[in-house]
C-alpha cells in the first residue's frame, strides 16, 4: 500500500510520535525528522561515515509510520531500489558520502532521464578517494552538478544549520515531487555531527507537495509528455492503470525507445532542461544580509556561511560595509542575482571548505573589474570568524 505521508492517519501518527517543541539534535537527526515530516516513507541505503546516523534514525522511525527501510548491499543497489519505490508512489531518500555518491552517479543520471522524484543526501567529507572519512568538507559542489554524464539538469540544495536542515529537506522533497526530478541535498560532516537546538513544529505548520498524477487516459498514455506546458509531465504509478515503459534510453512521450531519431532526443533533453529553468521560482532560494549597501560581498554556502555571517557582523561593527549572500539552492546557481549584486560591490570573497569550487561559479557572473577572491581551507577544519574577518579587512 502506498503511503504518501499526508493522509490523516499519517498526520496523526506524526503528531503523536513527535511532539512540537525544542530538541537537542544532531544535524543528521534533524534532517531525518524533516524527511519524515515531508512524507518520506521509503529509505534504501548503505552506511558510510559521516552519514550513518541518518540511516540509523530512519531504520528506527520508519516502521512506526508504516514506512520501509532497506539496507542494501551497496550504493548502486540503494539508488536503484529508490527509483523502483518512487515509481510505485513512495517519497524516497538515501544518504551517503563522497565514495558512495560516486557509485550512485550512473543511476542518478537514470533518475534524471526517467524523471524519477528522489532525494539523495550527500554528507560531504574530505576527499579525493577515502580521504578523511570522519572530517567534513564542501568538495562535492561540482560533483553534484556534473557527476553523471551527458547534458543533464540537476537541483542541489544546501542548508546552514541543523534547524535549516529540517526545513530544507522538506523543501527538497517538495521540489523533487513538484518538478518530477531527483534533488541532491549537499550536507557536510561538520553540520551532520553538530548538536544544537532544533524546533520540531506541529504538522500543521508543514506544507508538503505530492507529484502530479495523470488526470485521465491521455495523461497516463504519455508519461513523458508536456500537457501543462511547464515541462513537467504527470507521473503514472506502477500497478495503477496503464502499463508504463520506463527506460534510460532516449524515448518518446509514450515512454517507448527511439534512439535513432535526432529530433526525439533533442525534444526530450531540452524539455528536461526547460522544466528546471522555467520553474526557478519553485526551487531558487537565497539568504541575504546587508546586501543593500555592501561594498564587500561575502558569498558562502553550507556550514561556512555561519562563520561568514559572524565575520560580516563584526566587520560592520568596525564600519566596513560588508554583506553576505548565501545560496540555499546551489544548483542551478542563482546567476542573475549574483550578477545584480556583483555590479554594486568592489570586492567579493568566497569562503568554503574546498579549493575554490563555488568561486568559479561566482566569477562567471561578475565583471572583470570586481575582485573575486577565494577563502579556502581543506583538511577537515572549518574556517573561523576571525579568518574570514581578516580577509574582509584586507579588501575593504
Amino acid at each position: 500500500m502506498i503511503v504518501r505521508g499526508d493522509e490523516p492517519e499519517q498526520l496523526g501518527l506524526l503528531r503523536k510520535l513527535y511532539k512540537p517543541g525544542n530538541y537537542f539534535l544532531q544535524g543528521n537527526e534533524a534532517l531525518s525528522y524533516g524527511a519524515l515530516f515531508a512524507g518520506c516513507r521509503f529509505y534504501a541505503g548503505y552506511p558510510i561515515t559521516p552519514s550513518s546516523e541518518i540511516a540509523e534514525t530512519m531504520a528506527r522511525e520508519l516502521p512506526k509510520l508504516r514506512g520501509y527501510y532497506l539496507q542494501m548491499e551497496d550504493e548502486i543497489a540503494s539508488i536503484a531500489a529508490m527509483i523502483g519505490a518512487s515509481w510505485t508512489g513512495f517519497k524516497v531518500m538515501t544518504a551517503t558520502s563522497g565514495p558512495g555518491f560516486s557509485l550512485m552517479q550512473e543511476n542518478l543520471g537514470y533518475a534524471v532521464m526517467t524523471e524519477t522524484p528522489l532525494v539523495l543526501v550527500d554528507v560531504q567529507r574530505s576527499g579525493p578517494s577515502t580521504g578523511q572519512a570522519t572530517k567534513g568538507a564542501q568538495g562535492d559542489f561540482f560533483q553534484a552538478r556534473w557527476g553523471t554524464h551527458g547534458d543533464h539538469p540537476i537541483v542541489a540544495i544546501s542548508p546552514v544549520s541543523a534547524q535549516d536542515a529540517f526545513w530544507e529537506i522538506i523543501r527538497a522533497f517538495n521540489v523533487s515531487e513538484r518538478l518530477r526530478t531527483p534533488v541532491v541535498f549537499l550536507f557536510d560532516g561538520v553540520l551532520a555531527h553538530t548538536r544544537e537546538q532544533v524546533r520540531i513544529p506541529d504538522v500543521s505548520e508543514v506544507e508538503i507537495t505530492y507529484r502530479r498524477l495523470p488526470a485521465g487516459e491521455e495523461d497516463a498514455r504519455l508519461p513523458f509528455g508536456d500537457p501543462y506546458g511547464d515541462g513537467v509531465p504527470p507521473m503514472p504509478l506502477f500497478g495503477h492503470g496503464y502499463f508504463t515503459h520506463v527506460t534510460g534510453s532516449t524515448h518518446m512521450e509514450n515512454g517507448l525507445r527511439d534512439v535513432y531519431t535526432p529530433e526525439v532526443h533533442d525534444r526530450l533533453v531540452k524539455r528536461l532542461h526547460r522544466k528546471i529553468e522555467k520553474n526557478r521560482s519553485v526551487y531558487e532560494r537565497n539568504e541575504e544580509h546587508f546586501t543593500d549597501d555592501a561594498e564587500v560581498l561575502v558569498v558562502s554556502w553550507g556550514v561556512t556561511a555561519r562563520p561568514a555571517l559572524g565575520a560580516v557582523l563584526r566587520a560592520r561593527e568596525e564600519g566596513i560595509k560588508a554583506g553576505l549572500f548565501v545560496p540555499k539552492t546551489v544548483h542551478p546557481f542563482p546567476g542573475e542575482r549574483m550578477r545584480e549584486l556583483g555590479k554594486r560591490v568592489r570586492a567579493i570573497l568566497v569562503p568554503e571548505m574546498n579549493l575554490g569550487q563555488m568561486r568559479l561559479e561566482v566569477e562567471r557572473y561578475v565583471n572583470d573589474d570586481v575582485l573575486v577572491r577565494g577563502v579556502n581551507r581543506i583538511g577537515g577544519v572549518p574556517l573561523t570568524v576571525d579568518e574570514i574577518l581578516r580577509e574582509i579587512r584586507g579588501v575593504a
